[in-house]
């Protein structure tokens, strides 16, 4: 009789949360299409573009320079003095690793400030969506999900309010 009554029980509960259930707001919010097709997003990625173009431009010269400097050393290898060969080989050496030291820096730079342009969309992103969720009486918003039906998703929503607010 208890196993009867405890399923009875059960029943009655997962019936009232079914009902309960039924009043629930929830919307759903693609953080990827976010970070890739908000008006903001767009902003920051052309602006980081033209910050770091400059780096950009050194590190191509640097590698120019670099196939230069080893395709002359091919070239010359058999005419060149063993002293001269092995002084060759040492600035060609220092050549690599300077390069590869301006690359490593420069990959960590716009790391950091991609990082930091990110988390500005985003505290942006969840203003717009925090306004968005009490004008339209959200009582659940998410960001991830193994599954979500299209009708809850609110991400066009955030992007055309995104693309209409001023910073």
């Amino acid at each position: 009789m208890n196993a009867v009554y405890v399923v009875l029980v059960a029943g009655a509960m997962s019936l009232a949360g079914l009902s309960s259930a039924a009043e629930l707001k929830i919307g759903f919010l693609d953080a990827e299409r976010i970070n890739r097709e908000s008006a903001p997003a767009i902003l920051a990625s052309k602006e980081l573009e033209t910050e770091f173009a400059p780096r950009i431009q050194k590190l191509k010269e640097m590698e120019r320079e670099l196939k230069d400097g080893r395709a002359a050393q091919e070239k010359d290898t058999l005419t060149m003095s063993e002293s001269e060969r092995g002084r060759r080989e040492q600035e060609l050496a220092r050549a690599a690793r300077e390069f590869q030291r301006a690359q490593r820096e420069y990959r960590e730079d716009l790391n950091q400030r991609r990082n930091e342009k990110l988390a500005d969309l985003f505290q942006r992103a969840n203003r717009v969506i925090q306004r968005i969720a009490e004008a339209e009486k959200f009582d659940l918003i998410l960001q991830d999900a193994v599954y979500r039906s299209p009708r809850l998703d609110i991400t066009d929503k955030v992007l055309k309010a995104l693309a209409d607010s001023k910073k």
